[in-house]
């Protein structure tokens, strides 16, 4: 019996499962963030090392033969080479020498987990976005991913964003009425939807935060107010535009291809997956938009026993 770890190492948390070469998961564990690019490596290093003890701790010091991690942040061949370094300073016992080890961006694990293989595209919307496909050829192409300022259209940052300014812009009497300024008031706790300079501003709020005022767009959009709507509507062009460059990019129409939508604001109430999914069909008559099968940490350990062979 061969084991395996999977490693999905995000800004937010990082999991780890171990897996055998049956696809069982036996043990899991989760840890703090592990964007090296954001935290260095002493902390990614830490987290990472804490969601393996957590993973192995009731195995008995399983002898692991080969190793994924997906991190946030590694995508060019200098990330790489740090995180092999890295993986030498891993609490594991190698069945053998550690050659069996996979790095890669944490968007090609959400694919593998997402659909249960690597072939077919996968759509990720939470914080930030970034859509990345793979084909039968193991050709790749990546839309986006370039973080809040640069890029991150469809994303839950960029929704509540925009949900914050067209409250500013109606408060002003510059943009029809919505029920945004009495929501993020309501959600906030605010006398005035002008103390939202405060609250943004003064506050030291990140990109986290601020994501995480997507849901009271969301929830203003599923109650049928127009601008929620066409905030959520222009989301949702973004991450069609973005899939239908991939899908002309690599894709044929020879075989159903399935796209996988991973992230926080697929989960809302206002529908984006339906409303994703009714539009890019209609250009792409051969697509199937499907809901995660596994979790990423589940589709690194798959990359794991792939590499196993």
């Amino acid at each position: 019996m061969n084991y395996v770890l999977g490693i999905d190492g995000g800004g937010s948390k990082t999991v780890c499962v171990l897996m055998n070469n049956a696809r069982q998961v036996i043990g899991r564990g989760e840890a703090g963030p592990s964007n090296y690019q954001t935290l260095g490596i002493a902390a990614t290093l830490q987290s990472i090392k804490d969601a393996i003890h957590e993973a192995i701790k009731i195995t008995n010091n399983v002898n692991i033969s080969a190793i994924c991690l997906g991190l946030a942040g590694v995508g060019r061949t200098e990330d790489i080479e740090i995180i092999k370094k890295l993986v030498q300073e891993l609490p594991i016992n190698w069945e053998s020498q550690p050659e069996n080890i996979v790095i890669c961006n944490d968007a090609l694990i959400a694919l593998m987990g997402g659909i249960g293989h690597d072939v077919g595209i996968v759509v990720a919307a939470g914080t930030g976005s970034i859509v990345f496909g793979r084909n039968q050829q193991r050709k790749t192409k990546r839309v986006g991913g370039w973080g809040y300022i640069l890029g991150d259209e469809g994303s839950a940052y960029k929704i509540a964003v925009a949900g914050m300014q067209a409250a500013l812009k109606s408060y002003d009497g510059r943009e029809i009425s919505t029920s945004l300024v009495e929501d993020f008031k309501q959600h906030l706790s605010l006398v005035s939807i002008e103390d939202l300079i405060e609250v943004i501003y003064r506050r030291g709020w990140g990109v986290k935060e601020i994501a995480a005022l997507a849901p009271v767009v969301d929830f203003a959009a599923a109650s049928g107010d127009e601008l929620a709507n066409r905030i959520i509507n222009d989301a949702v062009q973004e991450l069609v535009k973005a899939t239908s460059t991939v899908i002309e990019a690599i894709f044929n129409s020879e075989s159903v291809l399935e796209v996988v939508t991973t992230g926080s604001v697929w989960r809302g109430r206002c529908k984006m997956q339906e409303r994703f999914a009714a539009t890019i069909v209609k250009d792409f008559s051969f697509v199937r938009v499907i809901s995660p099968r596994y979790e990423p940490a589940i589709g690194a350990g798959l990359l794991a026993l792939l590499d196993l062979g």
